[in-house]
């Protein structure tokens, strides 16, 4: 009998899954974060080219050109080909910004995945304690109703010999009903969690390994990454402001174009032109008056990086009432599991002595049943709160800006 139930429970714990596998398959895998890294990496080709537009650029083309009734003195047919090379001398700084606006939004890129990514190890924290919680009450409702099958049974027998009444009957049936009908419940809530689970995760949740996590020692908040975020976000626009201001700077390129030409339908009237030809050209340019469309578009640019400075502001003020909530949710935690451990304590005490009296005959169901629900609620709050202690602890990790993952054993 042993060994075939040891044959039932090893392909449980062969598959189970702990809270870090579930979390390490969910960073690989996670779609959302997927297309977050993908715009990371778009993000990063912008940066690279930005600062490709330093280096010379070299066209090349060419043009056939025929004349159906000739121009005098011009073959009625040109060919050309040409190959030129520029480079910007001087550009107002406008390459320099641009290339910083673009590195600015690929941090803010950078740390939108990373914030995703702890906000998302934090829901699933949420969910696997959560899936515990209610293992744990269906396991104590499940006990219930074992013990409610057995006093039915029990009182059956008596009502047999005139020893009970069918309303004594009814009672015990009708809580066993009741505890079917909760232990379905909680089963659905179990799938549905499994679920939700599932998604996150990116694939389907089974068995669960029990895991916890460290608890919270001396640990430093850092600036959370969705500031970190918005911070870059105000940098890249501070640096496209400047990029507009070169607008207002000299412009100076130089380009050198070699040209080369051939000819057909000439004759003295229509003479062939140049074999080749090189033209070397050094442009300057600066911008006089543009009614101050330029300087417009810097000031809107300006006003929603401060815009986006009181966001920070008030992202940072709420952040650190975060952390002490957290902080005050793990108190509160531990002092919810040593009332829900009193309670229990008594709760089981107290259903022992009247289930031995209503064996006895000398309490009614009433007080039996009213005992074992109290006993069952105890059970399932002692659980709930050592799993939402838990939770606490990875909030607070969270709020704190650290890897929630690193915490877990």
């Amino acid at each position: 009998m042993k060994k075939l139930a040891l044959i039932c429970v090893l392909p449980a714990l062969m598959y189970a899954q702990s809270l870090n596998e579930l979390i390490d398959f969910a960073l690989s895998n996670n779609k959302i974060i997927q297309s977050k890294q993908l715009t990371e990496g778009s993000k990063l080709k912008d940066v690279e080219s930005s600062q490709n537009a330093y280096y010379p650029t070299v066209d090349a083309g060419g043009f056939y050109q025929n004349l159906n009734s000739r121009t005098p003195g011009v073959a009625g047919d040109v060919y050309s080909a040409y190959a030129k090379v520029g480079v910007d001398l001087y550009d107002g700084g406008r390459k320099e910004s641009i290339i910083e606006q673009k590195k600015a939004l690929s941090n803010a890129s950078k740390y939108d995945t990373i914030s995703y990514k702890k906000s998302l190890q934090l829901d699933i924290v949420h969910d696997f304690f959560n899936i515990q919680s209610a293992k744990e009450t269906l396991k104590a409702l499940a006990n219930k109703k074992s013990q409610l099958e057995a006093e039915l049974s029990r009182m059956k027998k008596f009502y047999e010999v005139g020893s009970a009444t069918k309303d004594e009957i009814d009672k015990l049936q009708a809580a066993l009903s009741n505890s079917v009908y909760q232990i379905d419940s909680v089963k659905f809530q179990i799938l549905s969690l499994k679920q939700m689970l599932g998604i996150k995760i990116g694939k389907s949740v089974e068995n669960l390994e029990n895991s916890t996590i460290v608890e919270p020692i001396n640990i430093q908040k850092s600036v959370s990454d969705d500031i970190k975020t918005l911070i870059e976000n105000s940098k890249s626009l501070e640096f496209t402001a400047k990029s507009l201001s070169s607008a207002y700077k000299p412009q100076v390129r130089l380009e050198d174009t070699f040209s080369l030409y051939d000819y057909g339908r000439s004759d003295m009237t229509h003479l062939e032109g140049l074999d080749n030809q090189n033209k070397f050209m050094l442009s300057f340019n600066i911008r006089i008056f543009d009614n101050d469309v330029v300087q417009k578009q810097k000031e809107s640019l300006m006003i929603q990086k401060m815009a986006l400075q009181k966001q920070i502001s008030q992202q940072k003020e709420v952040q650190n009432i975060n952390v002490k909530l957290a902080k005050s949710k793990i108190d509160t935690a531990k002092a919810q599991i040593q009332s829900a451990k009193s309670s229990l304590v008594s709760a089981s005490s107290a259903y022992e002595t009247i289930s031995e009296k209503f064996k006895a005959g000398t309490v009614d169901n009433v007080a039996y049943l009213d005992a074992l629900s109290i006993k069952t609620n105890a059970k399932a709050q002692y659980e709930k709160a050592l799993n939402d202690l838990q939770i606490a602890y990875a909030s607070y990790y969270f709020y704190s800006n650290k890897n929630i993952k690193e915490y877990i054993k």
